[in-house]
Parts: C-alpha cells; sequence; structure tokens
C-alpha cells in the first residue's frame, strides 16, 4: 500500500521536489519524507525526488490511501475513484475549521469528516471538527465518525544561532495579507510602536500577495520590506535568527506552524489571548495581549529588551524554552502518530 498526497495547491517543480513554502508546502514534504514510495497527486504522471507525481484519474484504489488536504472534496475523490475499486481515504485537517463561511461550504466540510477517517493538526482543531459534525450532520454518521488528532511540531534542529541587527526587524508572520490576518491591526500597532523605537518591518509574502495594491502600498514605507517567500528551508531559519519579534494579530488560526517554528528560533512572539495562541505556548507565557494598547507594550519592551524577553519566556517554560517545544511540538510525535492512524484505519 502507498500513502497518496493530495493538496491542489502544491506546485512541484520541473526538477521533481516540492517548491512552495506554504505550510501546506511544508506538510506535504513531512509526509513524503514520513511514508515510503509516497505519491503526490498532480497533473502529470512522471518520477520525482522520493515520490511519483500520479493524477487522481490514474490513481489505483486497490494500492493506494489518499491522504486529503483539500478536506471539502473528499466525497468527490470518493466518486472520482469507486469507478475502479474501494476507494480509501482520510482527510487532514490542517487549516481553520470553516464555522464562519458560506453555509455550502461548512455542511460540506462535516459531511466529509464525517464520513471518512479525519486527522487534525491540533487538540482543539479535534473538538472543532467534532462539534461541525454533530451539528451539521445526522446522528447516525455523527456516531461513526472517527478522528484522531496530534499537534504538528518541528526539527528543533534547523533553529540558526541568533543574529541580531542593528535595527530590531518584526516580521509579519503571515504569507497574505487576507482580512482574517488583520494586516491592518498588524500596522497600527507597529505605526505605534514605530514613535517609540526605531524597528524595521520584514513580510514575506506569496506571490498572489506580493503584487497586490496593498502590498505595493505597504512597501512604500521606507521602514517596510515586502518579498517573496524565502527561496530555501536553510534561508528561512536564516531570517528568523536575525528577526528580533513577530507581532500575530489572526482572528483564528488551525495550529499556527509558522508561529511556533519563530518562537523556537528565538523571535519573542506576541500573540492575542485567544484560544489558538494559548494552544501554542506555556500557561505562563509573558505576552499575550487582551487588547491593541497592551500589544504595544508589550512589542516595544521585546524591542527595546529582546534578551530580558526571551529570559522571561524561559521561565514560563520551567527555565528552557526550547525543551518545551521539543516535548510539546515534536514532529516525531507527529510522525508516530499519523502512521500508526493510518495503520489503525486502514489496517497498513
Amino acid at each position: 500500500m502507498r500513502i497518496a498526497i493530495k493538496w491542489d495547491g502544491v506546485v512541484i517543480g520541473p526538477e521533481g521536489t516540492v517548491t512552495g513554502h506554504e505550510a501546506g508546502d511544508t506538510l506535504v514534504r513531512r509526509l513524503i519524507r514520513i511514508f515510503e514510495r509516497p505519491i503526490v497527486i498532480g497533473p502529470v504522471q512522471r518520477r520525482c525526488e522520493g515520490f511519483d507525481e500520479v493524477p487522481l484519474e490514474f490513481l489505483d484504489p486497490a494500492e493506494a490511501v489518499v491522504v486529503n488536504m483539500d478536506v471539502a472534496d473528499s466525497p468527490q475523490v470518493y466518486s472520482a475513484l469507486a469507478r475502479r475499486g474501494t476507494p480509501r481515504i482520510m482527510n487532514f485537517v490542517w487549516r481553520p475549521v470553516p464555522t464562519g463561511g458560506p453555509l455550502e461550504q461548512t455542511a460540506a466540510f462535516a459531511l466529509s469528516c464525517a464520513l471518512f477517517p479525519t486527522f487534525a493538526d491540533a487538540q482543539r482543531t479535534a473538538g472543532e471538527v467534532r462539534d461541525l459534525v454533530h451539528r451539521w450532520t445526522v446522528a447516525p454518521l455523527a456516531a461513526q465518525a472517527r478522528l484522531a488528532w496530534v499537534n504538528l511540531g518541528f526539527r528543533l534542529d534547523h533553529v540558526q544561532p541568533r543574529r541580531p541587527t542593528d535595527v530590531p526587524l518584526v516580521l509579519y508572520p503571515a504569507i497574505y495579507l487576507s482580512p482574517a490576518k488583520r494586516p491592518d491591526v498588524f500596522f497600527e500597532i507597529v505605526e505605534r510602536v514605530r514613535l517609540a523605537v526605531p524597528l524595521r518591518v520584514e513580510m514575506r509574502l506569496h506571490e498572489s500577495h506580493l503584487v497586490s495594491e496593498q502590498a505595493m502600498r505597504l512597501s512604500a514605507k521606507d521602514w517596510v520590506r515586502t518579498g517573496p517567500l524565502t527561496a530555501t528551508r536553510t534561508s528561512y531559519w536564516e531570517a528568523l535568527a536575525r528577526t528580533t519579534a513577530f507581532l500575530a494579530t489572526a482572528e483564528e488560526e488551525s495550529y499556527g506552524l509558522l508561529y511556533i517554528e519563530a518562537l523556537g528560533a528565538g523571535v519573542v512572539g506576541i500573540l492575542p489571548d485567544r484560544d489558538w495562541a494559548r494552544e501554542l505556548v506555556p500557561d505562563a507565557y509573558p505576552f499575550l495581549y487582551r487588547d491593541q494598547a497592551e500589544a504595544e507594550r508589550m512589542l516595544t519592551r521585546a524591542l527595546r529588551e529582546p534578551e530580558a524577553c526571551r529570559a522571561e519566556i524561559d521561565a514560563s517554560a520551567d527555565g528552557s524554552f526550547g525543551r518545551w517545544v521539543a516535548e510539546h511540538h515534536s514532529d516525531d510525535a507527529f510522525d508516530r502518530a499519523i502512521t500508526a492512524r493510518v495503520a489503525e484505519w486502514f489496517g497498513a
């Protein structure tokens, strides 16, 4: 049996590697690493570096289990594969659960999670999936739903030594300027902090947002640098090593891999006091803000006294935030959990 990874956003370059830098690309690469001889569903059939690219219409359901990162369309994937055998599909929920969108989108997502075994990227996400299934599907489907979760985590050995810059560097911690990320709130706060502390803002944006009118307007500020996503994972971690702080303003996140990677790299994270953020950090984490004024004060201090702030973060984690991350956000735990669920649900 082989694992076939489906994510419509994946970009496979001519050299046969997954080239993107979104969270989804990172997860595809991780799944490729975990499973032996995996398949990535794409538009052409070819051998790639560590995996095979295969169109959905060529996939043999007797040979493959589909790990679907496009959760709502699992019923359509089932219909496409059922012509050639009995499909085996596992949903992988790694983005925020659609609770406030169009009715059709929410209902389709809930139905998919009721029909197919579902693996979520965090405990809170799994709870939201469970609630959605019970609210939006009939009782017999909700009763038979199979659901598991684990924190995504990352490898601490990626972290580079800190390299402070002359002017403190603030990261816009997202690759999109979408309303849910609230970039307007980010810049309202940073503009006020800048009156007290010299700073530079770095924004590494997805191509579709990099060329937007909003990005062009922001890049006109001489203290804001907008650019494309880093070319390699090594350059990504090198960039985090010189970053002083980040300010998170998103309304909702499913897990927040970028945030935990930045925190693990020693970036002082200023996070909203929301459930999704509390799940990323120790209970006593000192930089959770309740309003914009508090965020402004925390960010100002992080830029003026970054070492003292890192010491407080360590103290909130019984002396070592790095050790706490290794215990609570280990990618080894993710590897073990997802392979165990595939074995449990599909007998392989």
